[in-house]
């Protein structure tokens, strides 16, 4: 899980692993959006493609922040969920909603869920 970074510092080794353009929009889709399925993930506004959205989940799998599960009422699909460690991303998100609503041009009605 932990893995030797470019140097001990908390804040490098938070951001080797959270700190591409789709990292913590997954985490923001399963903890804000409610969504679980690899389908609802390609459905955000952002545009990832099937490709990265894979690699992306496969790397949080693999870092212990969430899990994949088969969905017991399809067998095709499987259900993404947050581990303790991803939800304790949950105020990092919550913070940086809120910095972005104040110094960021952002859609008024998602920056009112991002303060609230």
């Amino acid at each position: 899980m932990a893995t030797k970074g470019r140097s001990g510092c908390p804040i490098s080794l938070s951001l080797e692993l959270l700190g591409d353009r789709w990292t913590l929009l997954i985490i923001r889709d399963l903890a804000f959006a409610g969504k679980r399925h690899f389908r609802e993930f390609l459905q955000s506004d952002e545009g990832i493609s099937s490709r990265t959205l894979a690699e992306r989940l496969q790397t949080l799998q693999d870092e212990g922040i969430l899990t994949r599960s088969d969905d017991p009422s399809h067998g095709l699909k499987a259900i993404y969920r947050l581990t303790d460690a991803g939800i304790d991303l949950l105020p990092v998100l919550a913070t940086l909603g809120a910095w972005g609503s104040k110094h960021r041009k952002a859609d008024d009605k998602l920056a009112q869920i991002a303060n609230d």
